[in-house]
């Protein structure tokens, strides 16, 4: 087996995910979002709702190189990393969920979350490929993706597909309690929820398997490589949505298989352009972000939970929340509703990326 190339496409793709991330999450309104940047609603998929399954794609796809440091083993040293590093981020998760915690009532605390959900992807995926051969990975891949097919199906009721009668809604009441869900669709439904969990360790595993092909397929026929890959997967996913509907808050099979297929190709485009044909000097203000991912996203949720909580502006009758006063006292005599919110968000990705690139300047590279 070769030795394998450091790509710098992956370090961009992680980056974009993050920005990505900050971009949809940090909007000054929610009431004036341009509509690719916006979920959704239920069945379908935006830009927005590739942000996440990226990040896990990219997630696997940095596992197959992590873990050769382990011999690609399941040892007392690997299953010690992976054990601590799947609480770890849990825990991030369920301190951004409670924070400020002297202002949150715990017996309504949303027990899941982006975070909770990554941690628990990395750490049943990383179980699977240092368990089994990498055969074994493909066909535990398809046999989740046919399971969870088969759950939503047949154990949900009238409409399996629907927010209302999707099974993952029993499920996560039992396991969490319906008072820890999130009832953000106007009923307790967590779109991060436990058993839609299942079939996102699908996404991170499908990125492996690209991981892997970096290794193995050489340097110039990689795109090409990819790109079938990439294609293969995303017609798949496309014609399976006409069977069992793509759908981001349940994380249909469908879903999976089409945005990893997107990852997929947005990968080896990235690679073409960035490690072959050596179009270099765009890629810094991303790498600043991929070189810290999960610390930047940590803390750009402690910032706007204390914007909304913590930080005042006054206001006619009393005062508003910092988020709030910052948004209509600057942003929207700036640039107005729609624009003035973007601009917030896009003010945000920058405010980060400076603290990013402190970090970078200074070879600080927090690992969580």
């Amino acid at each position: 087996m070769k030795k394998a190339q450091r790509y710098l496409a992956l370090d961009v793709l992680r980056g974009i995910t993050i920005a990505g991330m900050i971009l949809v999450n940090t909007p000054g309104s929610w009431s004036h979002i341009y509509a690719p940047l916006r979920h959704a609603k239920w069945h379908g998929c935006t830009p927005t709702d590739l942000v996440f399954p990226f990040f896990l794609f990219v997630m696997g796809v940095s596992m197959f190189f992590s873990f050769s440091k382990y011999e690609s083993s399941l040892n007392k040293k690997s299953l010690l990393k992976i054990g601590k590093r799947t609480l770890l981020i849990f825990a991030i998760g369920l301190f951004l969920n409670s924070f400020p915690q002297w202002k949150i009532d715990f017996s309504t605390l949303r027990l899941m979350g982006v975070l909770q959900r990554i941690a628990l992807v990395y750490g049943v995926s990383s179980l699977i490929v240092l368990s089994v051969r990498y055969r074994m990975v493909q066909l535990i891949g398809v046999g989740i993706l046919l399971a969870y097919w088969a759950i939503l199906y047949f154990l949900g009721d009238t409409a399996p597909y629907s927010l209302e009668h999707n099974i993952t809604i029993a499920f996560d009441k039992w396991i969490l309690g319906e008072q820890h869900m999130y009832h953000g669709f106007g009923i307790a439904f967590d779109p991060e929820g436990i058993l839609s969990s299942v079939p996102a360790i699908v996404t991170t595993l499908i990125g492996y398997m690209a991981g892997r092909s970096i290794k193995m397929v050489e340097k110039s026929r990689l795109p090409q490589h990819l790109l079938i890959m990439g294609c293969v997967l995303t017609v798949a996913g496309w014609f399976w949505g006409y069977l069992l509907p793509v759908n981001k808050p349940i994380w249909t099979s469908s879903y999976v298989v089409y945005t990893a297929g997107l990852a997929t190709l947005l990968l080896a485009v990235l690679i073409w352009i960035i490690d072959i044909k050596e179009y270099k000097k765009w890629t810094s203000f991303f790498v600043v972000f991929g070189m810290n991912p999960l610390f930047i996203f940590a803390l750009s949720g402690i910032w706007v939970k204390c914007l909304h909580y913590l930080i005042r502006f006054p206001a006619n009758e009393g005062t508003i929340s910092g988020y709030k006063g910052l948004y209509s006292t600057i942003f929207v005599p700036l640039a107005g509703h729609l624009n003035g919110s973007l601009l917030f968000a896009i003010t945000h990705i920058i405010f980060f990326w400076f603290i990013g690139w402190m970090l970078y300047k200074n070879k600080i590279f927090i690992k969580v």
